[in-house]
């Protein structure tokens, strides 16, 4: 009989490969789970942290008669070979709902003073407006809720902060109206419009960084989401 040093060892058993195949496949499905709770905490967490943008007052200047050229470049109107003046600016971001869900199929309509103060309406007529300045636009997001203008940045008038006014619609019924000011401008501590957004969580929402442009050299770039309170139904 072999003494212990000679005995031939038991062959190691193996786990059948359907086995281990399980094994690998369970781990997977776990991480995968894993993985998927994480991101989708993530977004939740990021969800809950969003704000309503706040409602504001139309204003009287909504245009009375509204431009032939109606598109989100507000710096060329059709049929003119100058741009308007005033500081290029790219303004962007995404309409979103509450819950950080992108919204398409929504017109977001812009309109400001051109770079002399003064809005495109019949009480605002002056020899000083702009002629090349469309001062009013449209965008409507796809399913990304990304809109985009080209426009100036804004410019301040006697009792306003610089500010643009912004106003949301889908299939004829109209989700929003407010204001986008200009971040850090000095004037805003004595706008009473601004002021009158109580909740500073919500008047931090309508401010816009105008910050130089990555693409566009010697450009501004303002981007901006704003959250609705409600999903719109189409």
């Amino acid at each position: 009989m072999p003494d212990a040093e000679t005995a031939p060892s038991e062959p190691r058993q193996s786990l059948p490969r359907d086995r281990d195949d399980s094994k690998n496949k369970r781990r997977t499905l776990l991480n995968g789970l894993l993985l998927g709770a994480l991101a989708y905490n993530a977004h939740g967490a990021w969800a809950q942290s969003l704000i309503t943008t706040p409602a504001q007052t139309e204003g009287p200047f909504y245009p009375d008669k509204l431009p032939l050229d109606q598109d989100n470049d507000l710096l060329i109107i059709n049929g003119h070979k100058t741009r308007a003046a005033g500081e290029i600016t790219h303004l962007t971001g995404r309409i979103l709902d509450l819950h950080g869900n992108p919204l398409g199929g929504v017109v977001i309509e812009i309109w400001q003073v051109d770079h002399n103060g003064h809005y495109i309406h019949s009480a605002d007529a002056s020899a000083r407006n702009d002629a090349n300045f469309q001062g009013f636009g449209r965008f409507e997001t796809g399913r990304t809720g990304e809109y985009l203008f080209r426009t100036i940045k804004p410019v301040p008038y006697p009792g306003r902060t610089p500010h643009i006014h912004v106003k949301l619609r889908k299939g004829g019924r109209e989700l929003l109206t407010t204001q986008l000011y200009v971040q850090g401008h000095p004037l805003n501590e004595r706008d009473g419009v601004l002021r009158s957004i109580r909740d500073p969580r919500q008047r931090a929402s309508v401010m816009v960084p105008f910050l130089p442009s990555q693409e566009h050299q010697g450009e501004l770039a303002a981007r901006i989401d704003i959250v609705l309170g409600l999903t719109p139904q189409a």
